[in-house]
């Protein structure tokens, strides 16, 4: 019996916190491919229109879009975004309202590879 009553709290627990994960899907009327970047991994996509890729960026990731290093985009891994014009924006968050609907989603930062920014001995 106490078994039996493990298991269905571990179901419930297990529904309460969902796994996170982004979902990104393709709104425009043409393919796109994405790469997803978690860690050393990179995993490649082809992203066609109407399309949903789910269940990505589990610890979070970074998205490519195309082949420039332009278009990378970071995700917290519980983000739901969509590419529309060729741009990635913000559609929600499976953990709940964190940006507004239809705000850009922001590259990660870049860094300053000039002489000057090089530490000092």
């Amino acid at each position: 019996m106490y078994v039996r009553t493990a298991a269905i709290g571990l179901v419930i627990v297990a529904a309460a916190f969902p796994a996170l994960s982004a979902s990104i899907t393709n709104r425009d009327d043409k393919d796109h491919e994405l790469t997803v970047i978690e860690g050393d991994a990179k995993q490649p996509h082809v992203l066609k229109p109407a399309g949903v890729l789910d269940g990505v960026c589990l610890k979070g990731c970074v998205v490519r879009i195309g082949s420039s290093q332009n278009d990378e985009y970071e995700l917290e891994g519980s983000e739901i975004v969509s590419i529309e014009d060729g741009y990635l924006y913000y559609d929600g968050s499976d953990t709940g309202p964190d940006s507004a609907p239809g705000t850009k989603a922001q590259p990660p930062p870049t860094r300053d590879t000039s002489p000057s920014s090089a530490p000092s001995k």
